[in-house]
């Protein structure tokens, strides 16, 4: 049973186009779904998609003020996933149910859910993703290591000499071909009713940047495991704003700040000095 949570930001066609791809894919094969629109700023035109027919049941969340892209989605699971379960049968308590992050400047490739259920039905899988693609059709950096404060200056520097034309090799914080991500970009998640229920879903003290990596590592605390679905591709039109708004660069170092300074984080840096040394 499966809820896809999409918080549309004045991005207008590009989630009727994304609401229209899920349609054709949860036909091949049928499966039972809701989709949670969220208008975070007035959409008149896409408010009136609710009142067309599809081929799941979608519900569209009007706010009355702009949310954080944590409690948007925190919001969609608790007034309009849990609700959707509990009108199911009895499988909606089991492995099942599984609740669907989307930016809406996904685009699918043909229908991802088979290969993104599968994965999830792997014991103690607690959130998995499609690889991500750029429109140049090439892989994206979506999993990545920790972030610590020196890889995230090793970063900086990757992208000054990138944006210079000189040659760069690959951008650091990326696991190896064998290494696993300690966190991927929330742009297109699968996560496991259970676990987001578990985990009280996203962290909202932290705003546009580091909710996705807190939630990570959080679920690992909790003894969940993150995978990537084999055989499952979408193109993430990533707009990496922080690079580009001074404001948008203050709310991520913000919330690096919010990262390294938390006992989440702190907790996590134990297991990994654990298991190395286990």
């Amino acid at each position: 049973m499966l809820v896809v949570s999409i918080v549309s930001h004045g991005h207008g066609e590009q989630a009727l186009a994304l609401l229209r791809q899920i349609g054709q894919a949860s036909q091949m094969p049928p499966l039972p779904m809701r989709v949670v629109l969220t208008l975070n700023l007035p959409e008149p035109e896409l408010a009136a998609a609710g009142r067309q027919p599809w081929p799941f049941d979608l519900v569209v969340q009007a706010n009355a003020r702009p949310q954080g892209f944590g409690a948007n989605h925190n919001q969609a699971f608790a007034r309009h996933a849990e609700p959707f379960w509990a009108t199911q049968a009895a499988q909606a308590a089991g492995a099942r149910a599984a609740f669907a992050v989307l930016n809406p400047d996904v685009t699918l490739f043909g229908n991802p859910w088979p290969a993104l259920m599968q994965a999830l039905a792997q014991p103690q899988t607690g959130c998995v993703w499609p690889r991500q693609l750029g429109a140049d059709g090439l892989p994206q950096d979506h999993e990545r290591l920790l972030p610590t404060p020196a890889s995230i200056a090793a970063r900086a520097w990757w992208q000054a000499r990138r944006r210079l034309g000189l040659r760069c090799g690959t951008a650091p914080g990326q696991p190896g071909p064998d290494a696993a991500p300690d966190w991927s970009n929330a742009a297109f998640w699968l996560v496991r009713a259970q676990a987001w229920r578990e985990l009280g879903g996203f962290d909202t003290r932290y705003f546009m940047y580091g909710e996705d990596v807190d939630f990570c590592l959080r679920l690992q605390l909790a003894g969940w495991r993150l995978a990537r679905a084999g055989g499952a591709s979408v193109i993430h039109a990533a707009q990496r704003a922080s690079h580009r708004s001074g404001r948008h660069l203050a709310w991520h170092l913000r919330s690096l700040l919010r990262l390294w300074t938390s006992p989440v984080y702190a907790s996590y840096r134990r297991m990994q000095a654990s298991r190395k040394g286990g």
